[in-house]
Protein backbone atom coordinates (compact mmCIF):
# COMPACT_ATOMS: atom_id res chain seq x y z
CA UNK A 1 0.00 0.00 0.00
CA UNK A 2 1.33 3.65 -0.83
CA UNK A 3 -0.26 7.16 -0.48
CA UNK A 4 0.41 10.38 -1.62
CA UNK A 5 0.66 13.04 0.75
CA UNK A 6 1.03 16.69 0.91
CA UNK A 7 3.03 19.00 2.51
CA UNK A 8 4.97 21.99 1.96
CA UNK A 9 3.74 22.67 -0.99
CA UNK A 10 5.02 19.76 -2.18
CA UNK A 11 3.09 16.11 -3.07
CA UNK A 12 5.17 13.00 -1.87
CA UNK A 13 4.54 9.49 -2.39
CA UNK A 14 5.06 7.52 0.27
CA UNK A 15 4.93 3.84 1.86
CA UNK A 16 5.68 2.20 5.03
CA UNK A 17 9.08 2.38 6.34
CA UNK A 18 10.29 5.15 3.34
CA UNK A 19 12.03 8.04 4.62
CA UNK A 20 11.37 11.09 3.08
CA UNK A 21 13.01 14.59 3.02
CA UNK A 22 10.96 17.10 3.36
CA UNK A 23 10.57 20.70 3.97
CA UNK A 24 11.43 21.79 7.85
CA UNK A 25 8.75 20.31 10.11
CA UNK A 26 8.73 21.48 14.15
CA UNK A 27 9.58 18.84 16.74
CA UNK A 28 12.56 17.07 17.54
CA UNK A 29 14.22 13.54 16.16
CA UNK A 30 11.81 11.16 17.45
CA UNK A 31 8.52 13.04 17.42
CA UNK A 32 5.45 11.79 15.63
CA UNK A 33 3.95 13.69 12.83
CA UNK A 34 0.85 13.29 11.31
CA UNK A 35 0.23 14.00 7.60
CA UNK A 36 -3.85 14.66 7.35
CA UNK A 37 -3.84 15.77 3.73
CA UNK A 38 -4.01 12.56 1.48
CA UNK A 39 -4.60 13.00 -2.01
CA UNK A 40 -4.37 9.17 -3.29
CA UNK A 41 -4.48 5.82 -1.77
CA UNK A 42 -3.39 3.00 -4.13
CA UNK A 43 -4.02 -0.46 -2.13
CA UNK A 44 -3.19 -4.01 -3.94
CA UNK A 45 -6.54 -3.74 -5.59
CA UNK A 46 -8.38 -0.69 -4.77
CA UNK A 47 -7.60 2.75 -5.26
CA UNK A 48 -8.73 5.96 -3.82
CA UNK A 49 -8.56 9.71 -5.33
CA UNK A 50 -9.17 12.73 -2.90
CA UNK A 51 -11.64 15.16 -3.89
CA UNK A 52 -8.95 17.41 -3.00
CA UNK A 53 -8.26 14.89 0.14
CA UNK A 54 -9.60 11.00 0.92
CA UNK A 55 -11.83 11.26 3.71
CA UNK A 56 -10.56 9.21 6.92
CA UNK A 57 -6.60 8.90 5.64
CA UNK A 58 -3.53 9.75 7.55
CA UNK A 59 -0.20 9.24 7.15
CA UNK A 60 1.74 8.60 10.56
CA UNK A 61 5.65 9.51 10.68
CA UNK A 62 8.51 9.71 12.57
CA UNK A 63 10.98 12.69 12.53
CA UNK A 64 14.48 11.22 12.18
CA UNK A 65 16.55 14.51 12.02
CA UNK A 66 16.43 17.97 11.46
CA UNK A 67 19.58 18.77 8.95
CA UNK A 68 19.74 21.25 5.70
CA UNK A 69 20.35 21.04 2.34
CA UNK A 70 23.22 21.47 0.10
CA UNK A 71 24.65 25.47 -0.31
CA UNK A 72 22.81 27.20 -3.39
CA UNK A 73 25.07 29.90 -4.61
CA UNK A 74 23.07 32.61 -6.60
CA UNK A 75 25.88 34.52 -8.51
CA UNK A 76 25.01 37.76 -10.73
CA UNK A 77 27.82 39.17 -12.68
CA UNK A 78 27.14 42.17 -14.97
CA UNK A 79 29.64 41.98 -17.83
CA UNK A 80 31.78 45.51 -17.88
CA UNK A 81 30.68 47.05 -15.07
CA UNK A 82 32.51 45.61 -12.39
CA UNK A 83 29.09 44.69 -10.87
CA UNK A 84 29.03 41.18 -9.31
CA UNK A 85 26.60 39.77 -6.58
CA UNK A 86 27.07 36.46 -4.30
CA UNK A 87 24.46 34.97 -2.76
CA UNK A 88 24.11 31.34 -0.09
CA UNK A 89 21.51 29.95 0.96
CA UNK A 90 21.05 26.22 3.05
CA UNK A 91 17.56 25.64 2.97
CA UNK A 92 16.19 23.80 6.59
CA UNK A 93 15.28 20.47 5.93
CA UNK A 94 13.24 17.66 8.28
CA UNK A 95 14.12 13.82 7.34
CA UNK A 96 10.60 11.80 8.27
CA UNK A 97 10.53 7.82 8.26
CA UNK A 98 7.02 6.67 7.47
CA UNK A 99 5.59 4.39 10.37
CA UNK A 100 2.26 3.66 8.85
CA UNK A 101 -0.42 5.06 6.45
CA UNK A 102 -4.62 4.93 7.92
CA UNK A 103 -7.72 4.20 6.07
CA UNK A 104 -10.76 4.94 7.62
CA UNK A 105 -10.53 7.37 10.39
CA UNK A 106 -8.03 4.55 12.23
CA UNK A 107 -5.87 5.20 14.92
CA UNK A 108 -2.24 5.02 15.13
CA UNK A 109 -1.49 2.09 16.79
CA UNK A 110 0.32 1.32 20.04
CA UNK A 111 3.76 -0.11 18.09
CA UNK A 112 4.05 3.53 16.56
CA UNK A 113 3.22 5.52 19.98
CA UNK A 114 6.57 7.23 21.38
CA UNK A 115 8.35 5.39 23.73
CA UNK A 116 7.48 6.77 27.55
CA UNK A 117 10.11 9.21 29.28
CA UNK A 118 11.33 8.30 32.92
CA UNK A 119 9.56 11.31 33.80
CA UNK A 120 6.13 9.85 32.46
CA UNK A 121 6.83 6.82 33.95
CA UNK A 122 7.50 7.99 37.35
CA UNK A 123 5.02 11.14 36.96
CA UNK A 124 7.87 13.20 38.53
CA UNK A 125 9.64 15.85 36.41
CA UNK A 126 13.31 16.19 36.50
CA UNK A 127 14.48 18.60 39.27
CA UNK A 128 16.71 21.39 38.16
CA UNK A 129 19.39 22.47 41.01
CA UNK A 130 20.16 25.94 41.27
CA UNK A 131 23.95 26.80 41.84
CA UNK A 132 23.26 28.74 44.56
CA UNK A 133 21.80 25.90 46.88
CA UNK A 134 25.04 23.86 46.34
CA UNK A 135 27.50 24.62 49.05
CA UNK A 136 31.03 25.77 47.84
CA UNK A 137 33.60 23.75 48.26
CA UNK A 138 36.94 25.10 49.74
CA UNK A 139 40.11 24.90 47.57
CA UNK A 140 41.89 27.03 49.22
CA UNK A 141 45.98 25.88 49.55
CA UNK A 142 48.45 27.03 51.62
CA UNK A 143 50.11 30.26 49.75
CA UNK A 144 53.93 28.52 51.01
CA UNK A 145 55.09 25.48 51.68
CA UNK A 146 56.87 25.70 55.08
CA UNK A 147 60.48 23.33 54.18
CA UNK A 148 60.41 20.13 56.22
CA UNK A 149 62.67 20.53 59.46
Amino acid sequence: MFAVIKTGGKQYKVAAENKITVMSLEGEAGAKVTFAEVLALFDGEATQIGAPFVAGATVVGEIVEQTRGAKVIAFKKRRRKNSKRKRGHKQDLTIVRIVEILTDGAEASAASEPEPTAAEVTGTAPVAVEASSVPAETTEQPSVLEPAE
